[in-house]
């Protein structure tokens, strides 16, 4: 994959950077090489290897999910600017 000047402008834009035009061709080698990189990854036999989420083995503490504080929907709903039902009100946002 490679990206051009005019990619590089559309992506400033998109990303609201502020992105001169001398500045571009710089930006377009560094994408490019960012990209060739990413590229060389594609290339590593990842058969066999688990995916993980740290580098280091870890296991989770788990709890049983027991409820503690039930039934407060009245509680919750007092703060609200207005509720009805037990459920907050909201003004309509979609018409």
């Amino acid at each position: 994959m490679s990206v051009d000047q005019n990619t590089v402008r559309h992506i400033a834009r998109l990303a609201r950077i502020a992105v001169r035009d001398d500045e571009l061709p710089a930006l377009a080698g560094e994408l490019n090489t960012i990209l060739d990189w990413v590229e060389q990854l594609g290339e590593v036999d990842t058969k066999g290897v688990e995916p993980m989420t740290s580098a280091v083995a870890m296991s989770m503490k788990m709890r049983d999910d027991v409820v503690t504080a039930g039934n407060l929907q009245k509680e919750v709903t007092e703060n609200a600017p207005r509720a009805e039902d037990g459920f907050y009100v909201v003004p309509r946002v979609v018409e």
